[in-house]
């Protein structure tokens, strides 16, 4: 199978990287020059286009910042829509809105092409060794079709169901993850202005029912002052609006996500766009005149797990 990668950002990178690591026939896209020679020196082949990228494989990836970059490269000029043709796989590694994949995905079908939706989960530091989980939405023959290279990309993954289902389920979960964030600068908060030694606090947290993924990820760079998760303050902003759009869609009248998409737009404002997206905690620290530092914590997480063949569950 000949697989074309669009997007070799903080996850993209990581998961085209894997296929290449795999022995996969892989094309990539970026608009970085300095992205596509590093993997054209690691044995990718480079498209100019879109449109070019999507003739020549059988598998379309893409795994963009938004859901509009998402439409540009899809439906602009040379994008995918132009050189998309029948019985070719598109899968959408973005997170996303499900109305908007489904959109896309009608498009694509009417061309022949089949659509899914992929999202991943798990940390940017996992989806470097292939141990991030994948959902995927769509047909299920589609699916199967393209599991050997799902597999190479990611742990555990899941078949959610119809197109759309993955990225809800995607939402959710990256909605819960900021939940876990924001209530973690509280959680710090208190620790520090209680004179708790914050190291030894980290590891009764990481043994109690107050534990979380995002504790043991994210705490151990917040603890460090890097505050380096490798995701941005305005992917945050974006996944926590989506939960809170799609909220609103369902008139389910929630009563934290308002709140969370709140706070998250307030650290944008004070750390910038660009910021990582744990310095969330900082609120607290600037607030109150402390900080979360203790000893012998990473400046950056690094997956110490060994790399291994995925599977479904």
């Amino acid at each position: 199978m000949k697989i074309g990668f669009i997007g070799l950002g903080n996850v993209g990178g990581k998961l085209a990287g894997s296929l290449l690591r795999n022995k996969f026939d892989l094309t990539v896209r970026d608009l970085d020059d300095n992205l596509l020679k590093e993997f054209k020196k690691k044995g990718a082949k480079v498209s100019k286009t879109s449109k070019e990228l999507a003739e020549n494989v059988d598998l379309i990836i893409t795994c963009l910042p938004s859901p509009q970059i998402c439409s540009e490269v899809i439906e602009g000029p040379d994008g995918i829509l132009e050189g998309i043709s029948n019985k070719k796989i598109w899968l959408e590694m973005s997170t996303t809105d499900e109305s908007e994949v489904k959109r896309i995905g009608k498009l694509i079908s009417d061309k022949g092409g089949i659509p899914l939706d992929g999202p991943v989960s798990g940390g940017c530091h996992r989806a470097a060794t292939g141990n991030i989980a994948i959902f995927v939405g769509g047909e299920r023959n589609a699916f199967d079709k393209i599991l050997p290279a799902l597999k190479a990309m990611g742990r555990k993954i899941l078949h959610t169901g119809e197109l759309g289902s993955a990225s809800i389920l995607k939402v959710i979960t990256n909605y819960l993850a900021s939940v876990h964030l924001a209530a973690l600068g509280e959680a710090w908060a208190v620790a520090k202005k209680s004179n708790l030694d914050l190291g030894r606090t980290f590891k009764g947290i990481a043994v109690s029912s107050g534990n979380s993924f995002v504790h043991e990820t994210e705490s151990q760079v917040i603890l460090n002052g890097s505050y380096n998760i490798n995701f941005t303050m305005d992917l945050v902003e974006k996944d926590v609006g989506l939960f809170d759009e799609l909220a609103n869609k369902l008139n389910s009248d929630l009563e934290i996500s308002p709140l969370i998409l709140k706070i998250f737009k307030d650290a944008k404002k004070k750390y910038g766009s660009r910021a990582w997206s744990s310095m969330v905690v900082k609120r607290f620290e600037d607030k109150l005149n402390i900080d979360f530092r203790a000893p012998n914590f990473p400046n950056e997480l690094t997956d110490n797990e060994p790399e291994e063949k995925g599977f479904e569950i």
